[in-house]
């Protein structure tokens, strides 16, 4: 297959892609690249496993939360929703209101999951 090279100047590609001009210029969005892989089943088996399929229960929204009200929103709609139980729900909002947020853990930051995976 042939791929054919196309010539832009950065003011046209600013003005074609603003978005993905933007994510280039910054330089917290730049991921290294260790190696290359040809082959889609060795680099497979070479990524982390993780949170290879991880589901996140509700202490791992809740430790994104920066308040007691977003933590109460997140409880409420998995609970709405048929996640949590009612006991449970009553559980977590008790220890919510004595403890605190950050009773549940520290606070997952932007990209948690990429920086523990070692993707980051």
């Amino acid at each position: 297959m042939k791929v054919a090279a196309v010539e832009t100047d950065k003011k046209s590609f600013k003005k074609m892609f603003p978005h993905l001009s933007e994510e280039l210029e910054l330089a917290n969005s730049k991921v290294s690249i260790n190696s290359v892989r040809t082959d889609s089943d060795t680099a497979e088996k070479s990524l982390s496993d993780k949170f290879r399929d991880h589901n996140p229960t509700v202490v791992d929204f809740i430790r994104r939360c920066d308040t007691e009200a977003q933590a109460e929103a997140i409880i409420e709609y998995l609970e709405k929703r048929g996640e949590l139980t009612k006991k449970y729900a009553e559980e977590l909002r008790k220890q919510l209101k004595k403890e605190g947020v950050r009773s549940f853990g520290s606070k997952k930051e932007k990209n948690y999951y990429f920086k523990q995976g070692g993707l980051c």
